[in-house]
């Protein structure tokens, strides 16, 4: 708990400083014609932005879906921490989208559709293992995405965005790998 508690104030910090350099980055380029973006934002940004948000949604509907058919109790905590977690994620970027005038998406992508779709029709520890496999490859791309960005990119306020979400995608990177092996060892004795 105090771990979730201390990531969390980290997140909050990490929110105010975006939005303290996104003031100070507004204010100097005054002259930018609203509804563009900023002049110091390449399109890398901003299509990163919309596959983090993108990225976040998914993990918050599959967290959701998690916390209701998961039969494994480590597995559906790890779906509220999902929830949690990206939601807060994805109020921040939403943020930052807004001030740099990126539209994010909505709305799960076909890919994330078929994926929720296909969960939605297995139960127990089916769910739970395919569920976790998911969870550990989604958060390697994740973090591959976030720990490039947070190098390469051009605006101030999305690179401390990535800089800052980067260590929480960390974690749940390590726990999805710590929880994985056990529900596909769960399946495998089940079966037997």
């Amino acid at each position: 708990m105090r771990r979730l508690l201390s990531t969390l104030c980290v997140i909050s910090f990490g929110a105010a400083m975006t939005l303290s350099a996104a003031a100070q980055t507004g204010s100097n380029e005054s002259g930018t014609a609203s509804g563009k973006q900023s002049a110091g934002m390449g399109d890398t940004d901003s299509t990163f932005v919309k596959k983090a948000a993108q990225g976040g949604l998914a993990e918050v509907e599959l967290g959701q879906l998690a916390t209701q058919k998961a039969s494994s109790e480590e597995v559906k905590k790890f779906g509220q921490r999902m929830v949690d977690d990206h939601t807060k994620a994805n109020e921040q970027l939403k943020q930052v989208a807004a001030e740099k005038n990126i539209d994010v998406p909505q709305q799960l992508d076909a890919k994330d559709k078929a994926t929720k779709a296909h969960l939605e029709k297995l139960s127990g520890q089916q769910f739970d293992r395919l569920y976790m496999k998911d969870m550990v490859r989604d958060h390697q791309k994740d973090v591959a995405e976030f720990e490039r960005e947070s190098k390469i990119a051009k605006d101030p306020a999305i690179k401390n965005f990535a800089q800052q979400t980067l260590p929480i995608l960390k974690d749940h990177l390590k726990e999805a790998e710590k929880i994985a092996p056990k529900q596909q060892q769960a399946e495998r004795t089940s079966g037997q």
